[in-house]
């Protein structure tokens, strides 16, 4: 392995510029992904950040929370830490104590049924016209309705807090100039941010003078340690769970269905033998990694990571998932996407505390839509005229899919 050194001020910014590409070129950034990790694994491309590529690096970073906090000022719209993503032990373990069980493999089962209704009536909508936009039709709203479903809030208000949550996560889709100027995104995150803590808000103090049967009900109710939540612990919890709960299946969906679409032989092994369909979701999590890039980690004191980089007190490291999920440390055939693959340690929920609070309801979903659409629609492929791919900045998903069956 070649070992870019800060030693090495011309290499190290070649390589800062090529790690720069990777975390923001993100139509297939796989074979950049295993270059970043042949060079080294780590840059700092400016002073206090640095870009962790290598799966050694990484999950060292995700493990070891008592040298890398997650108390990062994210400045995403939100006024405080976002429960529990910006916390750190021991008051995290508290928290997930708490949300844990909401997302729960039994609380799941308990939901296939609903979530297998779900799938077939968003296809109703679009199958005998033999064709959808994928990205808005289906992968917009299937999770975002079974989110709001579990978190018993108004299905028919869907569209408001889509529109709140592209506030936050897509801010271009409020005022286009929010791609590239900073001013106008801050500002739009900030009045996003404004309208999700007032919504939640009112919501919190309605449950309190009439509890209903719901989630924000629970939190409500609930104590930890013999103390109830705050008001603010509610809203920080609920700030997280709409961004997060209303946006990364919609976006590995796309990522899946793209792939799917183009690549038929895959598809086509899901319709002959649906029991790999567990396997297939794993392997388009590992090569797809819609959240290519975690949390920023800011070391606690000096580190020296297991590639023997050494990491300054103060720096705030970016963990890369999607690079993690390429390393030929973890696998020995990284750019293949085989559904047979028996081995998959993937990040593709990230790892350490901060796991994914949510990766068992997800897990279901794709699962469920796997079987589901491949039973009624066994053959797509990518509408002519819109066979170039549009996935921008942010998360990693593609705009207006186009899917056609006819």
């Amino acid at each position: 392995m070649t070992d870019v050194t800060k030693d090495d001020p011309a290499a190290m910014g070649s390589y800062a510029q090529m790690a720069m590409g990777a975390m923001f070129d993100l139509a297939a950034p796989q074979a950049r992904y295993l270059e970043m990790i042949a060079n080294g694994g780590y840059v700092e491309p400016m002073p206090g950040m640095g870009l962790s590529f290598s799966r050694a690096n990484t999950e060292y970073v995700l493990r070891h929370h008592e040298e890398f906090s997650s108390e990062m000022d994210m400045n995403i719209g939100n006024v405080r830490p976002m429960i529990p993503l910006n916390v750190d032990p021991p008051m995290h373990s508290k928290y997930r104590k708490l949300l844990d069980p909401l997302f729960a493999p039994r609380r799941m089962d308990e939901q296939e049924e609903d979530i297998t209704r779900r799938v077939n009536g968003f296809i109703d909508a679009f199958i005998d016209r033999g064709e959808c936009n994928f990205t808005e039709e289906f992968a917009e709203l299937f999770p975002s309705s079974v989110f709001l479903g579990l978190m018993g809030l108004p299905e028919d208000e869907m569209r408001m807090f889509l529109h709140m949550r592209d506030g936050i996560l897509h801010p271009q889709n409020w005022d286009e100039n929010a791609l590239v100027d900073a001013d106008a995104r801050a500002a739009v995150n900030k009045a996003a941010g404004q309208e999700i803590y007032e919504y939640f808000g009112n919501l919190i103090d309605e449950r309190r003078r009439q509890p209903a049967d719901d989630i924000i009900t629970k939190f409500v109710q609930t104590e930890i340690d013999g103390e109830k939540l705050t008001r603010n612990d509610i809203l920080d919890i609920c700030f997280l769970f709409l961004i997060a709960g209303l946006d990364t299946v919609s976006d590995t969906l796309t990522c899946s269905y793209a792939f799917l679409a183009t690549h038929p032989e895959h598809r086509q092994m899901i319709v002959d033998d649906p029991s790999i369909i567990p396997a297939a979701v794993e392997e388009l999590l590992r090569w797809e990694s819609p959240v290519p890039t975690g949390v920023p980690r800011l070391a606690k004191c000096p580190v020296d990571l297991p590639t023997g980089v050494h990491v300054n007190q103060g720096t705030a490291v970016m963990p890369n998932y999607g690079a993690a999920n390429m390393d030929p440390a973890a696998y020995d055939d990284p750019m293949d996407v085989r559904f047979d693959r028996e081995n998959n340690p993937h990040i593709a929920f990230g790892g350490g505390v901060h796991r994914c609070l949510g990766s068992h309801l997800a897990r279901r979903e794709l699962r469920v839509t796997l079987r589901e659409w491949h039973r009624r629609i066994p053959e797509y492929r990518l509408k002519p005229g819109h066979e170039e791919l549009e996935y921008p900045p942010g998360l990693r998903h593609v705009k207006d899919l186009t899917l056609t069956w006819k």
